[in-house]
């Protein structure tokens, strides 16, 4: 946990697994464990982009992560 990247990669990822887990216990969950993949790769993708020094690339690679969030797994805020 030395660089930015680590920190953002880790706090998008946590965002992912609070949002798996609330919906996994619900009785009819909206999605399976594989809408999930695709975010977990791409915050991962985005720490090592960002360690070796391609930080433009790791930020945009974090952004398709959070559109991928908001377009496909459709979470809703409390009201």
């Amino acid at each position: 946990m030395e660089t930015l990247y680590d920190w953002l990669a880790l706090l998008a990822f946590a965002g992912l697994i609070v949002l798996f887990l609330q919906r996994s216990s619900m009785d009819n969950p909206p999605d399976t464990v594989w809408h999930y993949l695709p975010p977990a790769v791409g915050c991962a993708l985005s720490n090592y982009l960002g360690n070796e020094g391609m930080g433009l690339v790791a930020l945009l690679t974090l952004g398709a992560v959070a559109a991928y969030v908001v377009l496909v797994l459709k979470p809703q805020l409390p009201r």
